[in-house]
């Protein structure tokens, strides 16, 4: 029923330098912006997914929920929203497995540079039932305009975004069996602990589970966490010169762990996420 991650919210405390420095690591313009209940966004749509940023606006219940939220988590991921062709549907199969969803709402989003508008339906998923990751789920009217690309060596995609996890076991039960997302791995290696990839349309949620944590009944009803996203480029020696042209900081270029890729870090110019970029093998991507 989830045929894909529509987007990703990212917090920030300044909307306007955070989109200044998105657009600097995609190379792509803002495809949206508007203001209204509490927030200004910026979205950027790349070609499976948007990233969203949101900062608070203005005063009332709404925008403070979104400073109470950057003053307990600071900026960062914070909220998946995944995509899917019938929210009714969904509405029922996720009561059916106690997820208590919030009643479907109806949305419309006008762009405050062109006046074109969108329209949505949108439920959520009660935290506490999510191990600790917000969650919202919709079913879109329209497709997204997608961000220009300004220059080249553009990021391309999403390729995965990371879920930490203190109960492998809950996790793999919740994204693969509630949620529906079909499981393409399940490893354990004694460096990088227990990884578990589940399919989302065009990219991968990446579920982690390190090693050497202690396992206790404490421990294992810690929360789970959004800890990072992996995005692809088409042509990763270019991305760099281009990143470093612009004074990003980005890490040397090295193999990835999958045979073929390569992948880099980013350390700054990201409003906190944990950001690698990768070169898929020939084959995938661009």
């Amino acid at each position: 029923m989830i045929s894909g991650l529509d987007h990703v919210v990212v917090l920030t405390s300044d909307i306007a330098a955070a989109a200044a420095s998105y657009e600097t690591l995609f190379a792509r313009a803002p495809a949206w912006r508007n203001s209204g209940d509490g927030a200004d966004r910026v979205l950027f749509t790349l070609d499976n997914t948007t990233l969203e940023l949101m900062a608070p606006d203005g005063s009332g219940e709404a925008a403070d929920r979104v400073r109470s939220a950057l003053v307990t988590q600071g900026e960062g991921l914070a909220s998946l929203c995944f995509r899917t062709s019938d929210i009714a549907k969904l509405h029922r199969r996720l009561d059916r497995l106690t997820l208590r969803p919030e009643p479907v709402a109806e949305v419309v989003s006008r762009d405050a540079t062109s006046g074109a508008v969108l329209s949505w339906k949108r439920t959520r998923a009660a935290t506490e039932a999510t191990r600790g990751v917000r969650m919202f789920f919709l079913e879109r009217d329209q497709e997204r305009p997608l961000s220009v690309r300004t220059t080249p060596g553009s990021i391309t995609a999403m390729d995965h975004v990371v879920v930490s996890t203190a109960d492998p076991e809950r996790a793999a039960a919740l994204y693969g069996a509630r949620l529906g997302l079909d499981m393409a791995l399940d490893r354990s290696h004694p460096d990088w602990g227990r990884l578990m990839f589940f399919r989302c349309g065009d990219l991968i949620v990446e579920v982690t589970h390190k090693p050497g944590k202690e396992k206790n009944k404490a421990s294992a009803e810690a929360p789970d966490r959004l800890r990072g996203i992996c995005w692809r480029v088409a042509d990763i020696e270019a991305t760099h010169a281009r990143l470093v042209a612009a004074g990003v900081g980005v890490s040397e270029i090295r193999t990835g762990r999958k045979p073929g890729t390569k992948v880099m870090t980013v350390r700054n110019g990201t409003c906190g996420v944990p950001t690698l970029l990768v070169q898929p093998s020939a084959g995938k991507g661009e």
